[in-house]
């Protein structure tokens, strides 16, 4: 499916993806490492609605779930179970899933997941690259279970969506993406409350360390590009939690005139984990694959090992053969 919006195909894909949830019991659903909304509130809805069909079902992940995210999963009952189906949901590679879920990277029996650069790990994948989130494409799957929506399924679509979409302001919002969100607050999305949480409300810590942050941005290829770094003695400040830094990516791309945000964030084995933010004229994930990561047009991340210096100069050199290839095609 990568690449294509063939409805057939779609449709064929997702009925069999039902048909593998419907004919399993004991099913395991493995979310990425440092969760987002989209990964938990994909997971978490399949979960839910297994569970209305009276199957066991529980998700698990590498990292603590964000406790921001606490609506989406709190009340539910856990088991304990040897899996007779492994999920993995809006899971790009096995090297997401992290160490603690390492031993399950070869047992996947379905993947749902909207990101172009999945490496098809699973014995079947449902890949909708042109979906918004994973929880699009879920919200097409659980009617297939011929499971009725309720409010708590909503919620957990709904995350998916807000948060992929940056609240529905970012690019890969669609018609579709609009459609399935109205849907969802047609079932009892608390949709005030939710966005509340997710986007009006930051903690202190977070604050303060947005402050840091901001101290860091610097410019390259005439204000087209615009650097910021988090570092771990930052964090360490502050005392923010892993999900604190929710939403930094995405400050260096809204200065005006940039085409490239680029966040350098220093991990605890002395790498940096780079995401970057593009404007229409750049991919983001094209960039990002020259450095062994992927991920969306507009969004992306690689990982890059050694100094800070290194890594941005990695990250600014791909950057730069992109904007030089544009501009030499506008002399062409």
């Amino acid at each position: 499916m990568p690449g294509t919006v063939n409805e057939l195909e779609r449709n064929a894909a997702l009925q069999k993806a039902a048909e593998i949830l419907k004919s399993a019991d004991n099913i395991l659903i493995l979310t990425h490492k440092s969760p987002d909304g989209d990964t938990i509130g994909s997971a978490f809805g399949l979960c839910r609605a297994l569970l209305k069909l009276g199957k066991k079902a529980k998700v698990i992940c590498n990292d603590e779930f964000p406790k921001k995210f606490s609506y989406i999963f709190e009340g539910l009952e856990s088991f304990d179970f040897e899996p007779g189906l492994i999920v993995a949901s809006d899971v790009a590679s096995t090297e997401l899933m992290g160490e603690q879920l390492a031993p399950f990277s070869d047992k996947v029996g379905l993947c749902i997941d909207h990101h172009p650069s999945n490496g098809k790990y699973a014995a079947f994948t449902v890949l909708d690259p042109t979906a918004a989130a994973t929880c699009e494409i879920m919200a097409d799957i659980i009617p297939l279970l011929e499971v009725e929506y309720d409010k708590d399924i909503a919620n957990c679509i709904y995350t998916g969506l807000a948060t992929d979409t940056g609240c529905f302001r970012y690019s890969n919002t669609t018609s579709k993406t609009l459609r399935t969100a109205a849907a969802m607050v047609d079932y009892g999305a608390d949709i005030a409350t939710i966005n509340k949480k997710l986007f009006e409300t930051t903690s202190r810590a977070r604050l303060e360390l947005e402050r840091m942050v901001l101290d860091t941005i610097e410019y390259y290829f005439d204000g087209r590009a615009a650097v910021i770094t988090i570092t771990n003695e930052m964090e360490e400040k502050t005392g923010v939690s892993d999900s604190d830094t929710d939403g930094l990516p995405s400050l260096p791309a809204r200065i005006e005139g940039v085409e490239a945000g680029i966040t350098l964030k220093e991990k605890k084995d002395g790498s940096y984990k780079i995401s970057l933010r593009t404007g229409r004229t750049l991919n983001a994930s094209k960039i990002c694959a020259t450095l062994g990561g992927g991920g969306h047009a507009a969004a992306a991340g690689c990982r890059v090992e050694g100094t800070l210096e290194e890594a941005k100069k990695a990250i600014l050199d791909a950057v730069g053969e992109e904007l030089a290839k544009i501009e030499g095609e506008g002399t062409t």
